[in-house]
């Protein structure tokens, strides 16, 4: 057995699997042309940069033209280098001061892909208290680039997304970088969206039921045995919604991998808007916390917060009611709703890898199954809580 937001599961080593959620997501996403929790992207100016130059054929020219028709200054030829790809967008590091993100060079489904979107988002919150990279221009034409893309400035920072980031990391600062992680959730969850543009992102109302319905219908499009278990805390959740107290803008993805942080414990950007909407702003912390690591847990989903000097999960969850003044007397529904959904995720991971459509990989099958198993375990265990 292991030790899964204090409740004893299954234990099973995840090595081979827990880093293939965030690779797979953007596939399922890409399958529904709807946004969904659990992806990542890097725009690190120190850490997690991979790849090296690329010479995007006919495109140098045409670049160049743009940024000098958007005043953005270079000091050479535009030299891209790949950050982070597969099948998210593709992040580009430009001459060491810019950041480019374009959707990926093939197998492109347009709404699940959608730079425009993501510079909506961060242009529109650049003003707020939430930090985000500064945004240079948006491009629609396909033909500069062959695709739409924009630009951004590069951010300093670390990413911190697993154990081994987390060990890393300077020890004096994690506590800090504890408390900066839940002052900026808080400031995304206090965003006035009709005051800054993002009214219309998403519909507010009922997120946690449509929520259930949409992932209930996915993970059933992608059964191909018997889980019982996922639909019976399917129906616990439904069962069990709690009232949608805080409406406002969901990050969809929001923990440790997906911010940059400074040694001095501060985030200097929230990076991957690309899921971004508007709901129930306690599916962000029910999310963040439900895989935030503690020791002697297992890692279901990268996090390094398992390294001493860390804050513990309930550290967390105090610090964001008292910034707040938010009620989180239902944490525990969020986590086992984010624990669930993740499950169906993971449903669909195994079966696009069992039939095929993902090519050939190195995932373990049987590995991938039995997390689906445990995260429903998981999820049931923290509803018997409740």
């Amino acid at each position: 057995m292991t030790r899964v937001l204090g409740v004893d599961v299954p234990i099973l080593t995840l090595g081979q699997v827990a880093g293939r959620v965030d690779e797979i997501l953007k596939a399922v996403r890409a399958s529904t042309g709807k946004p969904m929790l659990g992806t990542r992207s890097r725009y690190a100016g120190r850490s997690h940069t991979r790849g090296g130059a690329v010479t995007l054929p006919k495109a140098t020219t045409a670049l160049t033209a743009w940024f000098d028709e958007q005043g953005i200054p270079l000091d050479r030829e535009p030299e891209l280098t790949l950050i982070a790809g597969g099948r998210s967008n593709l992040t580009y590091r430009v001459n060491d001061t810019y950041v480019l993100r374009r959707p990926p060079m093939s197998n492109v489904l347009q709404s699940a892909h959608d730079v425009g979107r993501e510079h909506r988002i961060i242009s529109a919150l650049e003003p707020t208290a939430v930090p985000v990279p500064h945004s240079y221009g948006l491009c629609d034409d396909p033909a500069v680039l062959g695709a739409p893309f924009y630009v951004m400035n590069l951010v300093p920072g670390t990413v911190v997304a697993g154990t081994d980031d987390g060990a890393r990391y300077p020890e004096a600062s994690r506590a800090d970088a504890c408390r900066d992680l839940v002052r900026v959730q808080a400031a995304i969850h206090a965003v006035d969206v009709d005051a800054v543009g993002l009214g219309e992102l998403g519909r507010k109302a009922d997120y946690s039921a449509r929520q259930l319905r949409r992932w209930q219908r996915q993970f059933h499009a992608s059964l191909s045995r018997d889980l019982p278990l996922v639909d019976e805390v399917h129906d616990r959740l439904v069962a069990t919604i709690p009232p949608q107290r805080y409406t406002g803008l969901v990050h969809g993805d929001y923990r440790p991998g997906n911010v940059l942080l400074g040694d001095d414990g501060r985030v200097t950007a929230v990076l991957d808007w690309e899921l971004a909407t508007l709901g129930d702003t306690m599916a962000d912390l029910g999310w963040m916390t439900a895989f935030w690591l503690e020791p002697g847990e297992s890692e279901l989903l990268e996090s390094p917060t398992s390294n001493p000097g860390y804050w513990s999960r309930d550290e967390v969850i105090a610090e964001y009611q008292r910034s707040t003044g938010r009620d989180v007397s239902d944490i525990g529904w969020y986590q086992a709703f984010a624990m669930w959904r993740l499950a169906c995720i993971g449903e669909g991971i195994y079966a696009r890898y069992s039939s095929g459509a993902m090519g050939e990989g190195d995932v373990d099958l049987r590995a991938q199954a039995q997390l689906v198993e445990r995260l429903a375990d998981a999820a049931s265990a923290a509803l018997d809580r409740l």
